[in-house]
C-alpha cells in the first residue's frame, strides 16, 4: 500500500544509504516518520497554536516547540549527533511551516550521519536518562515518542475540524485506491 502526501518534506531520493544495508531500515523509518509529523504540523494555522483541548493538555505550540528539542536532546544527548545548540534550534518565527522546515532542515544532517554508522555503533549501550540502553533501542523509542506526539495533534485536528492526513493508514479525510482499513473479520483473515 502505497501513500502520497501532497508534500513529502524528504522525498525517497534524498534518503542516504546505510553503510549496512541491515539499518537501511532506520534511516527509511526516520524520513518517513519526519514527513508524517510535517504533513500533520502543515494542517494548523498560525491561529490554531494556542489550541489546547484541556487546561491540563499542552498547546499545538507547545507539542511543536517540545517536539523539535527533545528530539534534539535525544539524538545529541543520547545518541551522540553532532546538533546546533539547543538555544538555535527553534525556527526564528514561530508558524507552523516554520516549524516545519526547521523539522526538515534538522532532519537531513542526521539521516547523513546515521547513513555512516557501524553495526557495533548501533549496538553500542550509550547512557539513556538514568540507564543504559543499546543506541538503536534509544533511535527507536525517539521514533516511538515522535509518533506519540503527532498522535496528540492528529486527536487536535479532528477537535478543530480539520483535515487528518494519513499516516500509516487512510482515515476519514485521506483515501487512496487499494487502502484497505481493516473493519471487519474478513479483512483480517486474509493471507
Amino acid at each position: 500500500m502505497a501513500m502520497t502526501y501532497d508534500r513529502t518534506a524528504i522525498p525517497d531520493r534524498d534518503i542516504p544509504r546505510a553503510s549496512s544495508a541491515i539499518f537501511q531500515h532506520l534511516l527509511d523509518t526516520y524520513a518517513s516518520e519526519t514527513n508524517k509529523v510535517i504533513s500533520v504540523w502543515r494542517e494548523f494555522t498560525v491561529q490554531d497554536l494556542s489550541f489546547r483541548p484541556h487546561l491540563r493538555s499542552s498547546t499545538v505550540h507547545d507539542i511543536f516547540k517540545h517536539q523539535l528539542l527533545s528530539e534534539r536532546r535525544f539524538v545529541g544527548e543520547f545518541l551522540g549527533t553532532p546538533e546546533p545548540p539547543a538555544s538555535q534550534i527553534l525556527p526564528d518565527k514561530e508558524t507552523p511551516e516554520e516549524f516545519a522546515k526547521r523539522m526538515r532542515q534538522l532532519a537531513s544532517p542526521r539521516l547523513n550521519f546515521f547513513a555512516k554508522q557501524s553495526e557495533a555503533w548501533w549496538l553500542e549501550e550509550v547512557r539513556f536518562f538514568d540507564v543504559q540502553r543499546e543506541r538503536i533501542w534509544v533511535f527507536w523509542r525517539r521514533i516511538l515518542h515522535t509518533a506519540h506526539h503527532r498522535t496528540q495533534l492528529t486527536v487536535y485536528l479532528r477537535l478543530l475540524e480539520k483535515s487528518v492526513p494519513a499516516t500509516y493508514a487512510p482515515t476519514a479525510d485521506v483515501i487512496w485506491d487499494g487502502a484497505d482499513p481493516t473493519h471487519s473479520v474478513e479483512a483480517a483473515s486474509r493471507k
